[in-house]
């Protein structure tokens, strides 16, 4: 078995409640109440097969209606899934959104805390693939050892540092060809690991030049792909590996839409990315940050996250 894409990373049940403002502690307050899937592995996987790439997904799972869920619509959707067979429950996330689509999420790991080293480096798809993607919500040293495997024979590695409290290291970083931080997730990255104090709310502000050189300190030779919400996005590349673009720093307006629920555009700008990296890969990477910036875009016009993901590929889009 074969897949253009691999993503490594987390399935959860979401418990989502829509109400008109974000909940105040000690508040109790009324809303609409759903569930679904999520998680942020499992709505990049189903992103980028919605976004026309061969996919495949590694994850943990427990032996429960949440896992069974899991592997019911990775079959519908049309890729394969991987699991580790876990004695903890399947992971969950209890998400509040208000009426301007702003969301707080509050995870319980289960299964997902789960996700072993030994798991992931007897998997063969890693070296298989065009594109591996990982994020943060499985143990960090799990998803050093995936990305370690892809990078060495020789796949382009994307790592979505998030969410941003998560533990991560330099040698990490290292390992990855392109991070996708946000902009919390970027100033949290600077903070802990080259001693920088920005402050999340200002990193949009910055001037290219300045946000490029934090960029290079924190990844000499990677590509920082910095997701700024309604700003858009960032990209910084080495000077010695542009990837096909012109310069070695931009940015990317946002798409235009009519936003109702912003729960999974991160993960659905991050799995479209890694889709047109597999499926056109001598492209510009501005196009593939173009192609992921309307696909994220789409997806928030929708309620939910997985299910929110449109099926729109790279072939579809109006990019140049």
């Amino acid at each position: 078995m074969s897949s253009s894409v691999v993503v490594v990373g987390s399935f959860n049940v979401d418990h989502v409640w829509r109400c008109e403002s974000l909940p105040a502690p000690g508040a109790t307050i009324a809303g609409r109440y759903s569930t679904g899937p999520g998680g942020k592995g499992f709505n990049q996987a189903v992103a980028a097969c919605r976004a026309g790439a061969d996919t495949s997904f590694l994850c943990a799972l427990g032996d429960d209606a949440g896992g069974a869920t899991a592997r019911d619509l990775a079959a519908q959707d049309g890729f394969a899934l991987i699991a580790e067979a876990s004695s903890e429950p399947t992971g969950t996330a209890g998400i509040y959104v208000d009426a301007r689509g702003r969301n707080t999420i509050v995870i319980g790991p289960g299964a997902n805390a789960a996700l072993s080293t030994d798991f992931v480096q007897q998997q063969a798809l890693l070296t298989g693939a065009r594109v591996v993607l990982a994020q943060l919500e499985s143990p960090v040293q799990t998803i050093e050892a995936a990305l370690a495997v892809a990078r060495e024979a020789g796949v382009t590695t994307v790592l979505n540092t998030a969410p941003a409290d998560a533990p991560s290291t330099i040698g990490l970083l290292k390992l990855a060809d392109v991070i996708t931080p946000n902009e919390t997730e970027f100033a949290a990255l600077l903070g802990r690991h080259v001693g920088e104090r920005v402050d999340a709310n200002d990193v949009a502000a910055l001037d290219g030049a300045s946000l490029h050189a934090l960029c290079r300190k924190l990844v000499g030779n990677g590509t920082v792909v910095v997701t700024l919400g309604s700003v858009g996005v960032f990209v910084s590349h080495a000077d010695e590996h542009l990837r096909g673009d012109a310069q070695p720093y931009y940015r990317v307006g946002a798409e235009q839409v009519q936003a109702i629920d912003t729960t999974g555009a991160g993960d659905a700008f991050n799995g479209a990315l890694v889709a047109s990296l597999a499926q056109v890969p001598d492209a510009p990477f501005a196009r593939h940050v173009r192609f992921a910036n309307q696909f994220a875009g789409r997806s928030t016009e929708k309620e939910g996250a997985a299910a929110a993901m449109p099926r729109f590929t790279p072939a579809d889009a109006e990019v140049k």
